[in-house]
Order: C-alpha cells, then sequence, then structure tokens
C-alpha cells in the first residue's frame, strides 16, 4: 500500500494528522516536470520490500491533476518494473466529475477495485453504480467510524448487482473493539479488498503498528478469508506519523506470506 508512505513527504514529522500528509503527498508528485523520477523512486520503494502487485494511494497520482502524460508515465513506470496496481485507494470524491477522473485513472492502470468511500454512496447512489458499470469497476466501502459490519452491509445493501462491496481493514476495526475475523465472516459474500493492519490498541488514536505487536489478531483474519474462499487482493497496511515503516512493512509482507503458504488451519 503507498499510503504506508503518508509521511515521507514531512519526513516522517507529521504533527499535523492525516490531512497534512495527504497533501504534502500531492503536491510532491503533482508536477509534470518532476513526476516521473518521484514516481519511479515510490516504485523501486515497493519492489525492493519485496512487492509485485500494490494498492496505489490516489495522492501518489491524483484524479484531480493527472494528465495524461502523468497517467502514461505511471503505467511505464509500473509495466516496467512488473509491478500490477490491484486496485486505488482513497476518497473517491464528491462529485461526478471527480468520481469519473477516478474511474479514468483506475481503467488506464488496469486496478479492478476502488477502495475508500464517497457520499455519492448515499447523495448519487444510481449515478455511482451506473460509472461503476461503464468502467467494470468495484467498490470497496472501507471502514472507518463504522462500530459493526452491520453498519457495513447498511451501506452495501443489494450490492447494485456486483459493483459495492466492502474493503476490510483489520485495523479499524481493532479500533472499534469489534473482532476483524469475525467482522470477514460477516461480510465474506461482500468482500472485494483487504486492508490489513495491526493497531497498537482499542480506541483513539488510531495507531497502526508491525504485524503482532498490536491487538488485532491477524492471523485469523487471513484463515478467515480462506475459509470463506476469498482470492482478492489483500494488502499491507502500516502508515506511522512519525518514522519510515519499510523495514516493518517488509517484516509484515513476509509474515502475510507465510501465514498463506501454510495448510488451512
Amino acid at each position: 500500500m503507498t499510503a504506508n508512505f503518508v509521511s515521507r513527504e514531512l519526513g516522517y514529522e507529521m504533527s499535523g494528522g492525516w490531512g497534512q500528509g495527504d497533501h504534502a503527498t500531492r503536491e510532491w508528485f503533482r508536477p509534470t516536470g518532476t513526476f516521473r523520477g518521484r514516481f519511479e523512486a515510490l516504485l523501486d520503494e515497493m519492489v525492493r520490500l519485496g512487492f509485485e502487485a500494490i494498492d496505489l494511494w490516489n495522492a501518489h497520482l491524483d484524479p484531480g491533476w493527472a494528465t495524461d502524460a502523468h497517467i502514461t508515465q505511471a503505467r511505464d513506470a509500473l509495466h516496467a518494473r512488473g509491478l500490477r496496481v490491484a486496485s486505488l485507494a482513497g476518497g473517491l470524491g464528491d462529485s461526478r466529475q471527480r468520481l469519473e477522473a477516478t474511474c479514468r485513472v483506475a481503467v488506464a492502470l488496469g486496478a479492478g477495485v476502488l477502495a475508500g468511500g464517497t457520499p455519492l454512496l448515499a447523495d448519487d447512489r444510481a449515478f455511482l453504480v451506473r460509472t461503476l458499470e461503464r468502467h467494470e469497476l468495484v467498490f470497496g466501502i472501507e471502514n472507518h467510524p463504522e462500530r459493526t459490519p452491520a453498519e457495513m452491509l447498511a451501506q452495501i445493501g443489494d450490492g447494485a448487482g456486483g459493483t459495492i462491496g466492502t474493503t476490510v481493514d483489520t485495523g479499524w476495526y481493532g479500533t472499534q473493539d469489534y473482532d476483524a475475523a469475525r467482522a470477514i465472516d460477516e461480510l465474506a459474500p461482500h468482500v472485494v479488498s483487504v486492508h490489513l493492519k495491526d493497531v497498537r490498541h482499542a480506541g483513539m488514536p488510531h495507531e497502526a503498528c508491525r504485524y503482532g505487536q498490536g491487538i488485532v489478531a491477524l492471523r485469523p483474519c487471513v484463515e478467515a478469508l480462506r475459509r470463506n474462499g476469498y482470492t482478492g487482493m489483500i494488502s499491507v497496511e502500516h502508515e506511522p506519523e512519525n518514522f519510515d515503516p519499510s523495514e516493518d512493512v517488509r517484516a509484515n509482507c513476509e509474515m502475510l506470506g507465510a501465514w498463506l503458504a501454510d495448510p488451512p488451519r
């Protein structure tokens, strides 16, 4: 997950919260003259850490400013490194124009899943569904403030013919003090992507950590995914505000790989 580096452009001194890192990242990657080199450096880090696919945070290629040149350079850089974009993560926006722009980037990069949130789900659902269908994309609503799977199911509704499901953020279920593996079982038919994250404690602040150092039982989460026949993306998520997460992310990836390689329990 490229959003793991939310605080990188601030020198890992993100005292102003997520919005500060989001803004700094979008502005760092925006200039067309420097985009290629900066995007390639980001991808090189992903390769160095052992990944072959990424969940691309839209701050690194903002649909609001992404030109054809940005998109072509991003696609070429991904292809040169053999990296696949499994999903595009972040807000889908609060307007029809922003949604269309987000879909344009996703389709251009071959990302089949949009993971995040949008007020259009409640305010303009019919247009949201039509747009997803036209672009052959799936929207996975990501849980953050929602305390239970029941709240997610209420938003998913009928799933609009398979265009709407959920992106399970295990860390946020931990923050909400809800068993993440149980949430996966309860949401299984609707899970379209997974952000696998550990957190240090229930309740705010939401503080991610290396796998095994927090309160979320992640191996049971992986077992729940396997038990329910899930074959989609599992994104390694860890977004600290004040240090480089690279080595933690590498360790997390290795742990996940070992869990997936073991016979199902």
